[in-house]
């Protein structure tokens, strides 16, 4: 105690000057209006800084998983790749032909890169926003993926930014298909788990098995056939009793996403305007 008391006594004046400056500084900020929305701006520009340095931490230990299930993925679709290649030319014997409907097929479509800047999946009507937007050629009704699959279609625009509607979104419906077998529904969300949606609508008469994959279905202007869903887990009836539901694990991880690509079909608009048309001569003849 008399040691501390000693200290005290030694240093008093560096102690009362630390209380008297912190007093003066308080004052200073809380009844000038001028100070203090400089401390506000410093602060939050401090705090800003921050969060992007934590943002930047978090995504470069995110990296290496990204880029597993990105390895993984262009493995699995090389390989597909090779298959029909190889079985092409068995049919044909002309791999000339092969090569040249390959690089048509992949030349139809144009992929923009973009990193998710805001995600949510815990509510209903979740969304996400990526980091690029019209200027980069983002329009909406383009479809969104990602290394593990289907992410959702491209909601609203502007010129930097876009909104894309999730398939973790209770509006969202996309058209897919049993790997294969060709049967089709369309997948929805109801809610809470974000690894599991449903495929509805599929025919009685469907063969498939628990742990066929399911994909998107080409039916769309929107998707290319062939996009990873996710797999089948369990079998359900439907309402009516005159069709299948589908429990399906979704391919795609959205709790850590951060890297997709909107998929821009350069065929899109042609298809689209030949059949609006189509539906104006229909609604003028009646």
């Amino acid at each position: 105690m008399q040691n501390l008391w000693q200290f005290i006594t030694r240093h008093f004046h560096w102690m009362l000057f630390i209380v008297l400056e912190t007093v003066g500084v308080a004052l200073l900020f809380s009844y000038n209006s001028y100070q203090s929305s400089v401390w506000v701006s410093s602060a939050n520009y401090v705090a800003g800084r921050l969060y992007d340095w934590q943002a930047s931490v978090e995504q470069f230990f995110l990296l290496t998983r990204n880029n597993e299930e990105l390895t993984l993925r262009n493995f699995y679709l090389e390989r597909q790749l090779d298959q029909l290649r190889r079985l092409y030319t068995d049919a044909t014997g002309d791999t000339a032909v092969a090569r040249r409907q390959e690089m048509a097929m992949l030349s139809q479509y144009r992929l923009v890169p973009a990193k998710v800047v805001r995600n949510s999946v815990s509510c209903p009507d979740n969304l996400i926003t990526i980091d690029k937007g019209r200027d980069d050629g983002v329009e909406p009704d383009m479809g969104v993926a990602s290394g593990g699959g289907l992410v959702g279609v491209v909601y609203l625009v502007s010129d930097h930014y876009a909104v894309v509607l999730p398939v973790l979104n209770s509006r969202s419906r996309v058209s897919c298909a049993i790997r294969g077998r060709d049967y089709f529904g369309y997948l929805s969300w109801t809610g809470g788990d974000p690894s599991v949606a449903y495929v509805e609508d599929i025919p009685r008469h469907a063969k498939f098995k628990r742990g066929d994959w399911i994909e998107t279905s080409g039916y769309s202007s929107i998707f290319p056939h062939g996009i990873s869903v996710g797999r089948i887990e369990q079998v359900y009836n439907s309402r009516d009793g005159l069709s299948y539901r589908l429990k399906v694990h979704l391919s795609t991880d959205f709790g850590c996403l951060r890297d997709v690509v909107v998929i821009s079909d350069k065929q899109t608009a042609e298809r689209l305007r030949i059949e609006q048309a189509a539906a104006d001569s229909l609604l003028k003849t009646h």
